[in-house]
């Protein structure tokens, strides 16, 4: 309603809207019902109206538009749900949620108060557990329990090195920032009713394995930036190992320069030697390609994908005219309603809204439209917008999605260039054009969904280019987790809004989403090793979106690679039961060293051991994925050889089927395995042939692929690798 039309003697809208509801006719003697009177949120009321009185309240003075009610349903997260994760079927109850896993992450610490973290109805800690909670800044054994079985820090290097820790951190296992208890809470957390951003996303919180136990090994610091030194990093592993932890994410990296530098493969090789899964994240640097971290062959690198979540605003042109949905996370339940456009049509700078381009006597209390061009960034725009004192903005842009939840400091929507268009077709029209935007609406469904998320590092990996990296796709945009209740995360206007949940994007969100399915995955089969988890949730993972299209590239809008996501999106129950897997031994990936021509001091560094042999040297590692580094000839070869372990209880029989691109020709010998039962092993050979002369490919080529699929002949199991070719850099041989 608007409320500046309300009649001289109410004393308030509250019995302005009682006395028009109270006054309406009934056809079937049912009187309207008042239920609420908004007095932030909008100005206006919600009430139980009859169709008749619905038409009588349209055609009274005041009235600015009807909403009907809709209804909303508990959800999770939503990434578990969005990955199949069921509580009555398949992996989660197979795992019993992760039982008596622990999972270290190394991060920034953690907030051990959140709801996330509580240890309703958990069962002791396990015996086997040999950690700790350390005291330290605002920090006590206490805060430790039956969920949070284990909290440490690490920061002596840091200090030493000159590198002054803020005052506002602590320099204890509490977390500061908040990135720490985010990836816990997703990997691990218990259920939390609830749960929201400023509106977003309700719904009931839990991580992916709500049973593990958690510890926590702080080794990132606030300073100039925030940082984590080498050694504290790896001190933080090797005390995780040392405690006994099961698997391990982190969501942080060092350079990639050779793998003795890199404290996360040093001390990675050591956890997988002991059978630890190592989980990480791929990196932010994308979407160039040779922009992977973290891509030792032991670790497994999670790269980023979106999920069916959209958080968008409502965007109505004149009086109903054309309506329709832009990105947007403005943390208030707002509704402008009738308000005018403003839009700076026959110039440029103004309708793209540059720096100092508009003048606050024009759009002061209006709604500014900025339309579409290649030089357009919502950034700036958003900061020139609210310098002039507009009501609100809607951006025309290509990359809405790129925009995060904490950049809505100012009530604007993010709309596509086509709609954009629109908006320009109707101010061409209209003598006083006006719009409604309204604010804070979650969507389920959105299609399509994964995709790669633009941001998310890219193959193939620097040092080891003979690894398709990353292995696997987990959500990583815009997901609702834990925070530190102490960091503001949302603005409005000048006022900065803390929450107990944020959405946050970024690989540092995949990495928890992986770990924490690895968990179940060792819950339900405690002889795998972390190769064969590994490849578990390889070999079954999704290559299709929800459209049945191939997962497409936020960045392009085309479809992606492997060189993009690897070998999918994951999916936890078809992992459970993969069939069969690729296992890799310690020695497997001491032979890779050695084929890298590391030297004596470097193999040591990594292995830690003294007598070592050589003599088996080769890249070719029995990984679930293929991948063809084309030189400078027209045509590159190279033959693959792999062993296949039956990890389901019968025996079984399994037919190859390949899938090849133009330019590349496979075969595989033999075509078809037996296994005579669980444990049994069979071998094959796969030899890939790109002939680049021949399709007119150029030395920039990149990414083309296939796959091979092992079909389990009349069973269910079905077991699929990429293969891709591509060019890529040397790895540095120091």
């Amino acid at each position: 309603m608007d409320k500046s039309t309300m009649p001289a003697p109410f004393s308030s809208h509250h019995d302005w809207y009682t006395s028009t509801l109270s006054s309406l006719s009934s056809t079937d003697g049912i009187a309207a019902t008042h239920l609420y009177t908004y007095r932030h949120v909008l100005d206006g009321f919600s009430a139980v109206l009859s169709k008749s009185q619905l038409d009588q309240v349209e055609k009274m003075s005041g009235y600015i538009a009807t909403y009907p009610e809709t209804f909303g349903h508990l959800h999770t997260t939503h990434t578990p749900r969005f990955i199949g994760l069921k509580k009555h079927a398949g992996l989660w109850p197979a795992a019993r949620f992760g039982d008596d896993m622990i999972i270290g992450i190394v991060d920034t610490g953690i907030w051990p108060e959140s709801e996330s973290f509580k240890d309703h109805g958990m069962p002791p800690v396990p015996k086997r557990w040999r950690g700790a909670c350390e005291i330290g800044t605002a920090f006590n054994i206490s805060n430790c329990n039956r969920k949070l079985i284990g909290a440490r820090s690490f920061s002596k290097s840091l200090k030493e090195s000159g590198k002054i820790i803020s005052e506002h951190d602590y320099d204890s296992p509490r977390d500061f920032f908040g990135h720490g208890t985010h990836t816990s809470s997703t990997a691990a957390g218990s259920q939390v009713q609830g749960a929201e951003f400023f509106g977003y996303a309700k719904g009931a919180a839990t991580g992916m394995a709500p049973q593990a136990r958690l510890a926590m090994y702080k080794v990132l610091f606030v300073n100039d930036t925030y940082e984590s030194a080498a050694s504290d990093t790896l001190a933080g592993i090797d005390q995780a190992i040392e405690d006994g932890v099961d698997l391990m994410s982190l969501s942080l990296g060092f350079d990639e320069t050779t793998y003795t530098h890199n404290p996360i493969s040093l001390g990675a090789f050591t956890a997988m030697e002991k059978g630890i899964f190592v989980a990480c994240s791929a990196g932010n640097s994308g979407p160039d390609a040779y922009s992977i971290f973290n891509g030792a062959p032991w670790i497994t690198t999670v790269g980023a994908g979106t999920i069916d979540r959209d958080y968008v605003a409502l965007v109505t042109l004149g009086k109903g005219i054309t309506t329709f949905k832009g990105k947007s996370v403005y943390p208030e339940n707002l509704f402008i309603s009738g308000v005018p456009l403003y839009y700076g049509q026959g110039d440029k700078s103004k309708e793209i809204c540059d720096h100092q381009s508009l003048d606050p006597k024009d759009v002061s209390g209006k709604i500014v439209f900025c339309a579409f061009t290649n030089d357009s960034d919502p950034y700036d725009q958003r900061i020139e917008v609210n310098r002039t004192g507009a009501a609100a903005a809607i951006f025309a842009t290509d990359s809405p999605q790129s925009l995060d939840p904490y950049e809505f400091s100012f009530p604007f929507v993010a709309i596509s260039p086509n709609d954009g268009e629109k908006v320009k077709e109707y101010f061409a029209s209209t003598k006083q054009p006006t719009a409604d935007i309204k604010f804070q609406i979650t969507i389920l469904g959105a299609k399509p969904a994964p995709q790669v998320a633009d941001f998310s590092s890219r193959g193939p990996a620097p040092l080891s280019p003979w690894i398709l990296k990353p292995d696997i796709m987990a959500p990583g945009v815009d997901v609702l987790a834990a925070w530190a209740p102490n960091v503001p995360f949302a603005q409005v206007g000048n006022n900065r809004l803390s929450s107990d949940y944020i959405l946050l994007s970024g690989t540092s969100m995949s990495s928890p989403h992986l770990v924490g399915i690895a968990a179940l995955l060792k819950s339900a089969h405690r002889d795998w090793s972390p190769a064969a988890i590994r490849s578990a949730i390889m070999t079954t993972a999704d290559v299709v979106d929800n459209t049945n299209g191939v997962i497409t590239d936020m960045a392009t809008g085309k479809p992606g690679t492997p060189l993009d996501y690897g070998a999918g999106h994951v999916n936890p129950n078809k992992a459970l039961d993969p069939g069969l897997i690729y296992d890799i031994k310690v020695d497997d990936y001491t032979n890779f060293l050695c084929a890298l021509n590391y030297t004596r001091q470097q193999m040591v560094a990594i292995t830690r051991r003294l007598n070592y042999s050589c003599e088996c040297a080769t890249l070719d590692l029995n990984y679930p994925s293929f991948i063809v580094i084309l030189d400078n000839t027209n045509t590159t070869s190279y033959t693959f050889k792999r062993v296949l372990t039956n990890v389901a209880n019968s025996k079984a029989v399994y037919m190859a089927a390949v899938s090849a691109p133009a330019g590349m020709k496979i075969s595989i010998e033999p075509s078809l395995l037996s296994f005579d039962g669980k444990g049994s092993t069979a071998e094959f050979s796969l030899t890939v042939e790109v002939d680049l002369e021949g399709y007119g490919m150029q030395q920039s080529y990149i990414g083309n692929y296939g796959y091979l699929t092992w079909y389990e002949v009349k069973g269910k199991h079905v077991v699929r690798s990429p293969i891709v070719s591509a060019y890529a850099p040397q790895p540095q041989q120091s």
